[in-house]
């Protein structure tokens, strides 16, 4: 769509409104908006900050519906200020600390540039407070332009974006869906079987959606021998590592879909990605997107993984009230870099080890939790894994696995998992011992709860006795 001025996030929901305004822009269990009211209730929002002098970075009310945030949202960035997306499940003493980081000082906002921030996005930390990160409108634009270049027609459809918006992958859904005016379906709190029918509605030929999604959905799916889905033409998938031996499942319930798993970073938006194949190695996470430039730094002959580097016109500003925080991304002028660990291979394509925070040393050898995960998760008894290292005087840390089972009954025993591992793997990399877990821990953004696992375990070894139960 030509336009005369520099694109902002916002900047094409006018034209919509003008365009298809009778279209639907939103629909939610809340409500629905077309994309004429949507422009209106926008435009009214932008209007009483203005009025009230608010500050340049508004904080949303997490409570209100997710309809209710995006107009926010939207009414917000059309204001000239900076979004700040909080998110629901922060406990109060969260919420203030957060609150605390930002200004509240009144405000006459300046029209809105290509760089000014848009929003302001929140990550775990190291601190125990979440860690801002601020975006400018072109990171965002251009975000939207490479992914509907690189994945052509499907992405420009209506997108199903079936999580909080204070995950940037479904926030990046949301708007990417008023960005192409084709409309976007939210879930107020995810359900599987309601998405599962929006989809089967032929409603929303796209999905963005995080792996923990995915599983629910072919667990429903498979619990009540549903049909196949057709008219999805696009899953991208994200948030974390995507199962590969389940892409057969994902592809049988989705057959007419291009199933897309996407490397990247609330910092950094779009690294690299792949077509699914059960057969891929899961370290690869594929081809660099056309405006991404990659740099691994710190490899050795002997230890062939470096830091990650990337620039690109996608990357973030800077961070909000995290000075200290040592997980936060390394910068080198351009160049960005999420302490992540991999290396590229001779055609160009991107291997990611695991995260630096993450990495154990066993008998003096480098462990990634990740990559045993996978080869747990493969197992067709094992949902989900949690891979961790305890105190060992001989070994530095020996291998503990946390999982949960795929189903109540038909667990292997300790011998076959690990049998299963060392077929795969190192003899270094075999779990040691194995602890199922009885309730699994998520963090708010879908992803498993690896902190919280560990903690979880430390406790369990110390009711307990020293050495954990091999089995149980």
């Amino acid at each position: 769509m030509p336009t005369a001025a520099p694109e902002l996030v916002h900047s094409r929901l006018d034209h919509w409104a003008h365009d298809r305004g009778a279209a639907l822009a939103i629909q939610s269990e809340a409500g629905n908006l077309t994309f004429e009211a949507l422009a209106q209730q926008v435009r009214a929002h932008a209007q009483a900050l203005h009025a009230a002098r608010a500050p340049a970075t508004v904080l949303l009310d997490a409570h209100q519906t997710l309809l209710q945030r995006l107009v926010a949202f939207l009414g917000t960035i059309t204001s000239g200020r900076c979004a700040a997306v909080s998110d629901p499940a922060w406990p109060p003493q969260v919420l203030d600390a957060v609150q605390a980081t930002l200004s509240r000082a009144p405000c006459d906002s300046a029209p809105p540039t290509p760089l000014s921030p848009f929003y302001t996005g929140f990550t775990s930390g190291s601190t125990g407070l979440p860690k801002g990160f601020r975006r400018h409108h072109r990171s965002w634009t251009e975000s939207f332009d490479v992914c509907l270049r690189t994945f052509g027609e499907a992405a420009s459809a209506r997108i199903l974006a079936p999580g909080r918006d204070s995950h940037s992958l479904f926030l990046f859904g949301m708007l990417l869906g008023l960005w192409t005016g084709a409309g976007v379906v939210v879930q107020e709190q995810f359900s599987a079987p309601a998405a599962l029918g929006t989809l089967a509605s032929g409603q929303t030929p796209c999905l963005v959606a995080v792996p923990s999604q995915l599983l629910l959905m072919l667990e429903w799916a498979q619990h009540r021998q549903l049909p196949p889905v057709r008219g999805v033409r696009l899953i991208l998938i994200s948030g974390a590592r995507w199962s590969r031996s389940r892409t057969p499942e994902l592809q049988a319930l989705f057959p007419d879909a291009r199933i897309i798993e996407f490397y990247g970073a609330s910092e950094t938006s779009f690294i690299a990605w792949t077509e699914s194949h059960p057969d891929l190695p899961d370290a690869m996470v594929g081809q660099p997107f056309d405006t991404v430039d990659l740099e691994v730094r710190g490899a050795t002959p002997d230890s062939p993984d470096g830091l990650i580097f990337v620039r690109s016109p996608m990357v973030f500003m800077d961070y909000v009230g995290a000075p200290h925080d040592h997980t936060a991304a390394l910068r080198d002028g351009d160049w960005v870099c999420v302490r992540d660990l991999g290396h590229q291979d001779a055609q160009g394509r991107l291997w990611v080890a695991g995260r630096e925070s993450r990495m154990l040393v066993t008998k003096a050898k480098k462990l990634f939790p990740e990559e045993l995960e996978a080869v747990l998760e493969a197992h067709p008894a094992v949902a989900r894994a949690s891979v961790h290292g305890v105190p060992d005087a001989q070994r530095g840390v020996h291998i503990v696995a946390i999982l949960q089972w795929a189903a109540p009954s038909g667990h292997p025993s300790l011998q076959a998992l690990q049998d299963w591992c060392r077929a795969r793997l190192e003899a270094f990399k075999v779990p040691r011992q194995i602890w199922v877990h009885p309730h699994w821990v998520w963090t708010a953004s879908g992803k498993t709860d690896h902190p919280a696992l560990g903690r979880a375990l430390i406790a369990h070894a110390q009711e307990t006795s020293p050495c954990l139960t091999a089995l149980h």
